[in-house]
């Protein structure tokens, strides 16, 4: 049966905004990172034209596992207000739809990276599809709190699938990077769980602010953003970055700290929203800043 529209939003925008395309975004933009740190100097075109491909790839393998997320879960999105809109939550999109085109994204996104990039990259993100779609989203999600900690593996790879696009290996500074998202994610998304965390309980998720509380949860942000600082000094330990990016290592995190501080100090709504906003930031501009000192003399 035809999906019906949401209202002012055509069946083509139903399907993209299964894709979750703020986190791809993201996703795509933290394995660029990975590809450019492991290209010296600047690429030449056969280099880039890689580089193009691998992020369509990954863009394309991360939609569908975002798909099919949303047809997973969808019983969970209707009866939570941050996602009670998603059109397999409402019934707009049915299963065999939001699943074939995941499968359809899966396979074309494989594909691009099998034949035009190399097989470790294609069987890394597949692997990351089925940590994410699979081993946390139906696994780890609905029976653990410590499911963001562990299914944040995937979160991680980004910049790995991305030096591997360049350099068919995996090195100890793709992991370094690795680790950075890795230990970045909990903070992150506990913020959020925090001033969401009446959707959770309806949810029925053993999210972490629902099973060990309120005053736990902050502390464990702090505590993570305490060990995150470490994490982000490995690229300039390793070289791989110089004074412009520790400088911005430390200002991001000082700031990521201070609001967890805040936080675990004197507990709002908002100030856990500033904290998830700020999240977002210290992510983005901190590989933005790699970029940046990549290329300086």
């Amino acid at each position: 049966m035809q999906a019906a529209a949401l209202p002012g939003m055509p069946v083509w925008r139903q399907f993209y905004v299964l894709t979750k395309p703020r986190v791809v975004q993201l996703i795509v933009f933290c394995a660029l990172i990975g590809m450019v740190l492991a290209v010296p100097g600047l690429p030449g075109w056969a280099e880039l034209e890689r580089m193009a491909l691998g992020c369509l790839g990954i863009w394309l393998v991360a939609g569908a596992a975002a798909a099919f997320n949303c047809l997973v879960e969808k019983a969970i999105d209707a009866r939570m207000k941050r996602t009670a809109w998603r059109p397999t939550a409402r019934g707009e999109l049915s299963d065999a739809q939001a699943l074939g085109f995941s499968g359809v994204l899966c396979a074309a996104g494989s594909a691009i990276l099998y034949v035009w990039v190399n097989p470790l990259t294609m069987w890394l993100t597949f692997a990351t599809f089925i940590g994410y779609a699979v081993i946390y989203t139906v696994v780890l999600k609905p029976l653990t709190p410590q499911n963001i900690v562990i299914g944040g593996a995937s979160g991680a790879m980004p910049p790995v699938l991305g030096w591997a696009a360049m350099t068919g290996s995996v090195s100890a500074e793709a992991m370094a990077l690795f680790l950075i998202i890795f230990l970045w994610t909990p903070p992150h998304f506990w913020a959020l769980a925090l001033y969401r965390v009446e959707d959770y309980r309806k949810s029925g998720l053993p999210m972490l602010p629902v099973t060990h509380g309120n005053a736990f949860t902050r502390l464990q942000i702090l505590l993570y953003t305490l060990v995150l600082l470490a994490a982000c000094l490995l690229p300039f330990i390793y070289r791989m970055s110089g004074w412009f990016y520790l400088a911005a290592a430390l200002l991001l995190n000082g700031g990521f700290i201070w609001h967890a501080f805040k936080l675990w100090r004197n507990y709002s709504d908002a100030l856990a929203r500033k904290t998830f906003r700020f999240s977002l930031i210290h992510l983005s501009l901190l590989f933005a800043a790699l970029l940046v000192d990549h290329y300086l003399p």
